[in-house]
C-alpha cells in the first residue's frame, strides 16, 4: 500500500523529501566533524605519547573521547539507513505529486535521468525552430509508422498544441503545459529519429534537438499521480529504443510499468467510475502501450516482465475505423490492437516456457503447437488494408516468435528434426525480409536498435540448428512432422518455398552473408550492432570459407564450431551486452522491476 494513502501520514508524507534534504547536510556536516576530531586527536595522542606517562586507561579525556566515537558512528549509520530509506520511498512511491523543484532538488524525473541515462544529451545546434509544414510532415510520419502501432495519447491534442506553439501570441502559449511542450518535442524528435539512416545524419542531428528541447520540461511532465507521467514515460521509451546511446529503455519502460499499477491502470475502473467511453479507451490504450513496450524489451534482453499477466484485467481498447485515404487527421487505433493481441500470446508462452520455473512441462510438444496455432491464426486474420510496412513488420514479429517458441529452454529442452526444420526455414525468410528493410531507402514502420538485437538472436538460432544438422537440413529430404495427441494443436507447416529456387546450401551460405550485411547497416545507426557483427562473423567465418568442403570436412567444421555455439545457447543474446549499471541502478531499480512474484 503506497503510503500516500494512509491519512496518518499525510503530513509526514508531504515534508519528507525536505526533511531527506536536512539529513544529508546534516550527515555531512557530522562527517566533516568526525575527520576533523579525529585528525586532532590522532595528533593530540602523538604529542601525548612523549609527554604523558605510559598507563592513561583512567585518563577522563580517554574515556569521553571513545565515548564520543561511539555516538558519533551511531549517528552516521542511523542517518545512512534514513537517507536509504527515503530514496526507497521516492522510487517505491510513484503516486506522490509533493516532488516540486521549489521544495527540492531531488524529484522524480531526476531520479529517472539518473538511472536512464547512458550519455549526457548534447545542447541544441541551434535555435530556430523548424517551418510548421516540416513540423507536420514530421509528426504525419510519426503518426503513420508508430502512432498506429502505439496510440498513448490523443492525436487531436497533440495538433492542438502544435498549432498553438506555431501562435505569434505569447498569449497562447503561456496556456500551454509543460506536459504539452514535452508531448510535441518527443514526437518530433521520435519521428526524426526513427527515418535516420545514419547515426551522423541530420535526422538524427535533429531528433538529439529536440530531446535536449524536451529535458527541461522533464520535471512536470513526469511528475508522479497523473496519467501524462505515464504517456510522457512511453514515448521516453520509444526514443530511447532509437537511440540506446544516451536512453536505457530497460530502465525506462520498468518506470513506466510502475506508474501503470501504482495508478492502478492495470485494472479497468468499476463502470460507475467511467467518464465516458473515449477517456476509458484512452486509458486501456496507454495501459497496452506500456505493456506492449514491456514484453519486447524484456523478452529482446531475456529478462523477467514487470508485471504477469494474473495482475492485469483490462480489456482491449474499441476498434476504430481504418483509413482509407491520405493521413490528415486523428489515426485507427486497428494496427495497435492487433500488436496488442499478439503481444499477450507472446507473453503466455514466455512466461511459461522461460520465467524461473526449470521444472519441464509435461506435454511441452503440445503447448507450443497450441500457441504456434493462436499467433498463426493471428496473422491469418490481419485485415487486407493494413498498410504494407506495417503488415511486413508484424509478419517478422511472428516468424521472430515462432523461432523464439521453438528454442529450447529449461521446460522445453527437446528439440525435433521438424522443429529445427521451422527454425531453419522461418530464419531464412526473416534474415532474408530483415536485409530488404536495412537496405531499402526508407523506413516503413517503427524499427529500432532492438531489432539489431532479434537478427543476431535469429542468426545464432539459425547457425545453431545448422551445425546441429546439417546434413538433415540441407539434403532436401521431407520430415514427417510429429504425431499429435488428439484434441491437440497440429505442429505449423513449413514456410511455402518457391518452386525452382535455391537448394538449401546455397540459401544457408547467401543468410550468412545477409547477416553480416544487415549488421554492418544497422551498425551505421546503432554502434551495438557493431559488436553483434564482430561476434557473428567470428563465429560464422569457419563455416563460411568451408561451404564447398567435402563432408568429411563440413563434419570437423561442424564439430569445432559447436564447441564456440554452446557458449550462446543459454542466452538468445551475446553476454556482451547485459548492462553493467553503476552504484545508483543497482540501488534503486531492482524495487521497481519485480513488485509482483513471477509465475510459476
Amino acid at each position: 500500500m503506497a503510503i500516500s494513502s494512509d491519512p496518518r501520514l499525510m503530513g509526514k508524507e508531504r515534508s519528507y523529501v525536505a526533511a531527506l534534504e536536512l539529513r544529508i547536510e546534516k550527515l555531512e556536516k557530522r562527517l566533516a566533524f568526525a575527520r576533523s576530531r579525529k585528525a586532532s586527536v590522532n595528533l593530540h595522542d602523538i604529542d601525548e605519547a612523549t609527554a604523558a606517562p605510559p598507563d592513561r586507561k583512567d585518563s577522563l579525556a580517554n574515556i569521553r573521547a571513545a565515548i564520543h566515537r561511539k555516538a558519533a558512528r551511531k549517528r552516521e549509520d542511523s542517518d545512512i539507513n534514513a537517507l536509504v530509506s527515503d530514496f526507497g520511498f521516492l522510487t517505491v512511491n510513484a503516486t506522490t505529486r509533493d516532488f516540486e523543484p521549489s521544495m527540492s532538488n531531488m524529484t522524480f524525473a531526476r531520479l529517472v535521468l539518473a538511472a536512464a541515462t547512458m550519455e549526457e544529451v548534447p545542447d541544441p545546434t541551434e535555435d530556430s525552430f523548424p517551418a510548421r509544414a516540416e513540423a507536420l510532415a514530421t509528426i504525419q510520419y510519426y503518426t503513420a509508422n508508430i502512432f498506429a502501432l502505439l496510440p498513448c495519447f490523443s492525436e487531436t491534442h497533440l495538433l492542438a498544441v502544435l498549432d498553438d506553439v506555431y501562435q505569434p501570441d505569447e498569449r497562447v502559449k503561456e496556456r500551454l503545459k509543460e506536459s504539452d511542450y514535452w508531448l510535441l518535442y518527443m514526437v518530433l524528435a521520435i519521428g526524426y529519429t526513427a527515418q535516420s539512416r545514419n547515426k551522423d545524419d541530420e535526422y538524427y542531428r535533429r531528433g538529439l534537438d529536440f530531446v535536449a528541447r524536451a529535458l527541461p520540461f522533464a520535471d512536470k511532465a513526469l511528475m508522479p499521480g497523473y496519467p501524462t507521467q505515464i504517456q510522457s514515460l512511453i514515448l521516453f521509451t520509444q526514443f530511447s529504443m532509437l537511440d540506446p546511446a544516451h536512453f536505457d529503455s530497460w530502465y525506462l519502460i520498468g518506470f513506466a510499468s510502475r506508474a501503470v499499477v501504482d495508478l492502478g491502470f492495470h485494472q479497468d475502473p468499476p463502470l460507475l467510475q467511467v467518464p465516458d467511453k473515449a477517456a476509458l479507451d484512452l486509458r486501456r490504450r496507454m495501459f497496452y502501450c506500456v505493456y506492449a513496450l514491456d514484453r519486447t524489451i524484456s523478452m529482446v534482453q531475456t529478462r523477467a516482465f514487470s508485471f504477469t499477466d494474473d495482475s492485469v484485467n483490462v480489456e482491449y481498447p474499441s476498434p476504430g475505423s481504418s483509413p482509407s485515404g491520405p493521413i490528415t487527421g486523428p489515426q485507427s487505433a486497428d494496427p495497435a490492437l492487433l500488436l496488442f493481441q499478439l503481444r499477450r500470446t507472446q507473453s503466455e508462452w514466455y512466461q511459461s516456457l522461460f520465467q524461473p520455473d526449470s521444472t519441464p512441462l509435461p506435454d511441452a510438444s503440445s503447448f507450443i503447437w497450441q500457441m504456434c496455432l493462436e499467433m498463426r491464426e493471428w496473422h491469418e486474420n490481419l485485415p487486407d488494408n493494413l498498410a504494407p510496412g506495417i503488415r511486413e513488420l508484424f509478419e517478422l514479429e511472428l516468424r521472430y516468435s515462432y523461432i523464439y517458441c521453438l528454442v529450447p529452454s529449461d521446460r522445453s529442452p527437446h528439440l525435433t528434426d521438424y522443429a529445427r526444420k521451422l527454425i531453419f526455414e522461418h530464419a531464412i525468410v526473416y534474415i532474408n525480409t530483415m536485409h530488404g528493410v536495412a537496405h531499402s531507402h526508407a523506413n516503413t514502420s517503427f524499427y529500432t536498435s532492438l531489432d539489431a538485437l532479434k537478427l543476431y538472436f535469429i542468426a545464432m538460432q539459425f547457425f545453431t540448428v545448422f551445425n546441429a544438422a546439417r546434413e538433415l537440413l540441407i539434403s532436401e529430404q521431407r520430415i514427417i512432422p510429429p504425431i499429435t495427441r488428439p484434441g491437440t494443436a497440429p505442429p505449423p507447416p513449413l514456410p511455402h518455398r518457391p518452386i525452382g529456387g535455391d537448394d538449401s546450401l546455397d540459401r544457408s551460405m547467401r543468410s550468412l552473408q545477409q547477416v553480416l550485411e544487415t549488421l554492418d547497416k544497422f551498425s551505421q545507426r546503432w554502434t551495438i550492432a557493431s559488436s553483434f557483427k564482430s561476434s557473428f562473423e567470428t563465429i560464422s567465418s569457419e563455416l563460411l570459407s568451408n561451404s564447398n568442403t567435402s563432408s568429411n570436412t563440413t563434419s570437423t567444421s561442424s564439430s569445432s564450431s559447436s564447441n564456440i555455439i554452446n557458449n550462446h545457447r543459454c542466452l538468445p543474446y551475446p553476454p556482451r551486452h547485459s548492462h553493467t549499471p553503476n552504484i545508483n541502478r543497482i540501488r534503486l531499480i531492482p524495487i521497481l522491476r519485480h513488485p509482483w512474484p513471477l509465475r510459476r
